[in-house]
């Protein structure tokens, strides 16, 4: 049983919950409700070092060596009574389409220079929302509010959206419609 003020140190991966035996001893624990997730955001999945919480509410300090990295299903605990197991919080993407060449170079650069996280798509460049997307739309200034850049928010989806959303026009006016 785990103390419940301690922090539970993990330094390796037990494995992934689609592995054949730790599916069984899974799905076995799962029936008797022992299996907690660790619930992580996309853009940490690639950190070595990390403090979480799980669902459950255990303190989870995690420190990787170099060769191992967090994925979604990666068994972090397994014991007779408990696993605990990495789930990836789905991805948001604004979907950002500039109107003209001159505004894709203006808004490739802004993103560039603010250091977004970024795909392409068509005409389009989705970013990986990591804040609220007013704040982005923001940041684009006069492309968004001049009309030269059109948003749209993407299903969430944990790589880059294969369907196309509907392109509507943003407004930052106060008390104006919604900006996405």
């Amino acid at each position: 049983m785990h103390d419940a003020g301690a922090v539970l140190r993990i330094e390796r991966i037990v494995g992934s919950r689609a592995e054949p035996a730790l599916s069984e001893a899974l799905h076995r624990l799962e029936h008797r409700g022992l299996v907690d997730a660790l619930p992580i955001e996309p853009a940490d999945i690639d950190r070595r070092r990390l403090r979480a919480h799980t669902k459950a509410g255990i303190e989870i300090a995690i420190a990787l060596a170099r060769d191992e990295k967090l994925y979604d299903g990666a068994v972090l605990l397994l014991e007779q009574s408990r696993a605990i197991v990495v789930r990836v919080n789905a991805e948001r993407w604004l979907r950002l389409t500039p109107r003209t060449k001159a505004d894709a170079v203006e808004l490739g650069y802004h993103a560039g220079n603010l250091h977004w996280r970024v795909r392409f798509q068509e005409d389009s460049l989705l970013v990986a929302l990591e804040a609220p997307a007013a704040d982005y739309l923001a940041r684009l200034g006069g492309l968004v509010t001049e009309g030269r850049v059109v948003s749209a928010m993407e299903a969430p989806a944990m790589e880059a959206p294969a369907m196309e959303a509907p392109v509507m026009a943003a407004s930052m006016e106060p008390g104006g419609p919604a900006p996405c």
